[in-house]
């Protein structure tokens, strides 16, 4: 079976969106380069830096699942049916949003984290797992399910927002690393959950 991994741009100050969630700040640096990052959906090209450009690559290449909330989801209108890195998404909610499920999209809908999580890691198999929303990471860092927590770290201070980490219930947290990937405008981290 494939890793749990926490992955989110972040501001220095340990915010994943501003006070109005937006991204604008955090999200730059996936325009900030010279090297072209092709996704499963040709809307979405990315130009970043050469060392972003391997980052992102290998993230896209193992992974094979995709879980965030209902925010996220209605931030980005459901990526158009189609998540960038063409895995199927799984969306934490407690009520559907109206037109979905689609039949042209590999985007499913769960009341319940856990069951979402059980969910994506059968449909990923033995590719990795990636949840992208602050709440629904702490609730699977209390539970244990995290295995690995991926940073993004934008070099900007937004004062107030979205945090990433604060309301852990289970602490602390043990962190091997960091895996250090130095791009243009992000300085890619990446942490192991010692268990």
């Amino acid at each position: 079976m494939g890793r749990v991994i926490a992955a989110l741009s972040m501001s220095l100050d340990g915010f994943v969106a501003d006070e109005n969630h937006g991204l604008a700040e955090l999200i730059g640096w996936y325009q900030g380069g010279d090297v072209e990052v092709r996704t499963a959906d040709p809307r979405w090209t990315l130009r970043v830096s050469a060392a972003s450009a391997r980052f992102l690559r290998a993230a896209l290449s193992g992974g094979g699942a995709l879980i965030c909330g209902r925010r996220l989801f209605d931030h980005t209108d459901g990526w158009g049916g189609r998540h960038p890195a063409g895995w199927p998404v799984f969306v934490v909610c407690h009520a559907i949003p109206a037109g979905w499920p689609r039949a042209d999209s590999a985007t499913s809908f769960y009341p319940d984290p856990m069951a979402a999580l059980e969910a994506a890691r059968k449909v990923a198999g033995k590719r990795d797992v990636t949840v992208s929303t602050p709440t629904l990471t702490r609730q699977y860092l209390d539970a244990g399910m995290v295995d690995e927590i991926r940073v993004s770290l934008v070099p900007v201070l937004l004062g107030e927002g979205i945090s990433f980490l604060r309301g852990l219930t289970v602490a602390p947290v043990r962190l091997a690393g960091p895996e250090v990937v130095e791009g243009r405008g992000v300085t890619h981290l990446s942490y192991r959950v010692i268990r």
